[in-house]
């Protein structure tokens, strides 16, 4: 296991972090507490130090699990513990969800009770609410930071402009930046490719994907004849199960029969070899399954073989990317001068 800067900061953080949604059983699928604590031990075993959680998933037994291991583990400063707050943990309670400065306060002091710990290495918000000042969020997050409740803050499932704006005003009043950002990314999913990931290399905030295997289309389950497995949270009238997508996992399965490894591997490892700094949150409902993504460490993709699962699983940029990069359109913006100008700033993907 190698290490990343997380965004702009200095803190270490190892090359695949540990989804925890899987801890516990309460939503009808997911693992033991015994089998979650085989998971966390092979990840630890690995050399992981990243434990990505939230105080909704598995109504609050992922995070009771997650702190009991870290503290068996003794050793609680090695692990760089996250976990969110903004969603619902009390239905018909308006103040019981939200990004407010209610809700984070008396969530934030939940998840420490649950974790048995007097502080959060990094703290998501967990999803955009459109509701509350980008003021209020960003001031009560450094809040925190000052109370020193949470080290560094995150920000999951928002709208680039949101944390564009954010950030800026983050640095404009010395409060807490957010260094890192959380969507699902994968070679199912990659429209975050058209705002969210440039702004993210932009602002260098570090990207932790969810969903890297397309909620299993990755895997090889539904196309290596093993269509719709007793457990799988893909059913039959999912919208992601569609002709794109199948063709998408087929050359996916085609790659790691190249290289001789699984298709999970070679779907983590397109994420990984993405442009600036890329941790794919890495789950399972069992230890064997969480070795095997592990194993994708072992290889690394060729740039034939990145551009075959490009070409496969390509999608329009849409307006205005589509547009600023027709010929004619380039013209007029650079008088017919752009390869005559060497661009110190460009960044290479």
């Amino acid at each position: 296991m190698k290490y990343k800067l997380l965004g702009k900061s200095g803190l270490r953080v190892s090359e695949i972090c540990l989804g925890t949604m899987t801890f516990g059983e309460e939503w009808g699928w997911g693992a033991s507490k015994a089998e979650s604590k085989k998971m966390f031990d092979a990840y630890a075993h690995a050399g992981g130090n990243f434990i990505d959680t939230a105080n909704l998933y598995t109504n609050g037994s992922s995070e009771k699990f997650v702190g009991e291991f870290i503290s068996s583990a003794s050793d609680r400063a090695h692990f760089v513990l996250a976990t969110k707050y903004s969603l619902a943990t009390r239905k018909g309670d308006p103040n019981a969800c939200g990004n407010h400065r209610k809700n984070l306060v008396q969530a934030i002091d939940a998840s420490l009770e649950r974790l048995g710990t007097d502080y959060i290495d990094l703290y998501w918000l967990h999803a955009w609410d459109f509701l509350t000042p980008v003021e209020e969020v960003m001031r009560g997050l450094d809040d925190l930071v000052r109370a020193g409740k949470v080290l560094y803050i995150g920000i999951s499932d928002t709208p680039a402009w949101v944390v564009s704006r954010a950030n800026m005003l983050a640095e404009l009043r010395g409060w807490t930046p957010f260094v890192a950002l959380q969507i699902e990314y994968s070679l199912i999913e990659r429209s975050a490719e058209r705002e969210l990931l440039p702004m993210a290399r932009e602002l260098d905030l570090a990207v932790t994907p969810w969903a890297p295997l397309g909620a299993g289309l990755l895997t090889g389950k539904y196309t290596r004849g093993n269509a719709f497995p007793n457990g799988t949270r893909l059913k039959e009238n999912s919208p992601k199960l569609n002709e794109r997508n199948l063709k998408i996992a087929a050359a996916v399965d085609k790659v790691a029969d190249e290289i001789g490894c699984s298709s999970s591997q070679v779907a983590l490892n397109w994420l990984r070899a993405q442009a600036g700094v890329v941790v794919p949150i890495v789950g399972a409902t069992n230890e064997s399954q969480l070795k095997e993504n592990l194993n994708c460490l072992n290889d690394e993709l060729s740039k034939e073989q990145l551009t075959k699962l490009n070409q496969a699983a390509e999608i329009d940029l849409g307006f205005p990317h589509e547009f600023l990069q027709r010929p004619h359109i380039q013209e007029i913006i650079y008088g017919c001068t752009y390869e005559q100008i060497e661009n110190h700033r460009a960044r290479h993907s």
